[in-house]
């Protein structure tokens, strides 16, 4: 089925629904004066419109089982997981083809440490803000269609667990191999070259284990403690453990061996690895304490501000009280009042131990951890006009983008009292990015019909795309009902 743009939308879309039935509908829709630029307070009124609605095009596709297929199951983190699979199958085969059925060990550990590189490249800060402006540098010359598919550089999480199942296969076969070596030819190397495969596959195997979507949503702090636990104990013993390889087999290569450092450096596994602590160094190495300004917006929600740097629009970056143990990832927003930017904020909603206690007792001082990072919403500069669809706080990553002004946008905001729970400040910024901005009031106007009000917003709009920030079900009913007609949709990728 062919990708269709808005205007493709919008023609299939030209009909309105001729009867019109029952009642009027009411939405709450917030307005600003735009003559009076001194008037600071937005006027909330109550507007009685036609039950007159852009009814929704049929979806995509014979059934839904193959719309489930390609907009579901088939998902570019599933596909890019699966051709890291293949591209492993492929050296699996070399490498037992090349040495007559027989892998050898250094080839195989090669193999897995490349695995693990990547897997830890696709974490790194600095290298995935590399590919997000890679994919975000195409012009808007470019089709639609291309622009679409490179709009989902966030599934990258495929990338690293795709490339970490590879490398904990890789290193199970590894450990094979060095116990067969050992039986074989036993030395004292060997021992320490088995011992130590041992102990890296006994903690990959918890990592992948751990990293289970099921355990990660039930028991996310241990997730977290097991990563993080877990991977420095394996980076640890991979540097222990590539010495006593290299020491047994630069002996088992040459009757006359070459000195073991000379030995390291022409190995592929010393670069990958090196690379791969370098990921974790620059991370941690960048861990700060800074004083934290609080905003208590309501019971419900907070605004923690940060002045030690400016922060440009479209980061995130991960905060913790405890940061051996926890850590938070936040849309930051750039703080400016009016003269230029002044620090940055982040918003922070009731959706937890740690959120309710942030919000209950503010913290002055927060620890920071990386290099600011790419998100979702990064992407929406690939497009020439977009709708913003945000529930409760996911207004507060939408910020950023409001700030930064790079793409034409409206708004579509559904929250329980929005004015009383997230303040006038964020209800000024929604209403200067969008002065027809749809606030939906939950609390007085019951659950709006998300997809309708979304879809309606691209048809007026003739927006290229939308993006949604909401919980987890919700936006998955709304980027499939998006995609399945035709429309490209985005949201967060939740346990990724």
């Amino acid at each position: 089925m062919p990708h269709r743009t808005s205007l493709d939308v919008e023609r299939n879309a030209d009909k309105i629904l001729a009867s019109n039935q029952g009642t009027p509908s009411t939405i709450s829709v917030h307005s600003s004066d735009a003559s009076s630029e001194a008037s600071d307070a937005s006027v909330e009124k109550e507007l009685e419109l036609p039950k007159l609605e852009y009814a929704l095009p049929s979806k995509n596709g014979t059934s839904s089982f193959t719309r489930w297929l390609n907009h579901v199951f088939f998902s570019v983190y599933r596909k890019t997981f699966t051709a890291i699979f293949f591209a492993n199958l492929i050296a699996f085969i070399i490498i037992v083809a090349r040495n007559d059925g027989r892998p050898y060990a250094p080839d195989v550990g090669s193999a897995a440490s490349a695995n693990l590189m990547v897997t830890l490249l696709f974490r790194q800060e600095n290298f995935v803000n590399l590919v997000y402006e890679i994919a975000v540098a195409c012009p808007h010359s470019a089709p639609l269609w291309l622009r679409a598919k490179l709009a989902k550089v966030f599934h990258y999480g495929g990338a690293h667990s795709g490339a970490g199942v590879a490398a904990v296969v890789w290193y199970i076969m590894y450990t094979a191999c060095t116990t067969r070596d050992y039986i074989q030819s036993p030395s004292s190397a060997a021992l320490g070259n088995l011992i130590t495969s041992y102990i890296l596959v006994s903690m990959f195997c918890l990592i992948l284990a751990g990293a289970h979507p099921t355990f990660r949503r039930m028991y996310h702090d241990y997730f977290e403690a097991l990563h993080r636990y877990s991977g420095w104990v394996a980076l640890c013993t991979f540097w222990v453990h590539t010495i006593f390889a290299g020491n047994e087999y630069r002996m088992a290569e040459s009757n006359s061996p070459v000195p073991l450092g000379r030995y390291l450096i022409g190995t592929p596994n010393f670069w990958t690895l090196c690379i791969s602590t370098s990921c974790t160094i620059l991370s941690w190495g960048r861990l700060r304490r800074h004083a934290v300004y609080p905003e208590v917006l309501s019971d419900h929600a907070i605004r923690l501000h940060f002045k030690y740097r400016d922060m440009p629009p479209f980061y995130g970056l991960k905060i913790s009280t405890k940061p051996l143990l926890e850590w938070h990832a936040f849309a930051t927003i750039p703080d400016d009042d009016g003269t230029g930017p002044k620090g940055f904020s982040v918003v922070v909603s009731n959706a937890g131990d740690w959120t309710n206690q942030a919000i209950k007792n503010p913290p002055t001082k927060l620890w920071v951890r990386g290099y600011p990072l790419h998100g979702l919403l990064y992407t929406s500069k690939l497009f020439k006009k977009i709708v913003v669809v945000a529930t409760g706080s996911g207004i507060g990553p939408c910020l950023s983008l409001f700030y930064a002004n790079a793409t034409p946008h409206r708004i579509f905001w559904s929250t329980p009292a929005p004015e009383t729970t997230y303040g006038e400040k964020i209800m000024k910024s929604v209403l200067t990015a969008d002065p027809e901005a749809v606030i939906w009031n939950t609390r007085t106007q019951g659950r709006p019909d998300m997809l309708m009000i979304a879809y309606q917003l691209v048809v007026e709009a003739q927006a290229e795309a939308v993006f949604i920030i909401s919980n987890p079900k919700l936006t998955q009913r709304v980027v499939f009902g998006m995609q399945s007609r035709g429309i490209p949709a985005y949201g967060a990728i939740f346990d990724s």
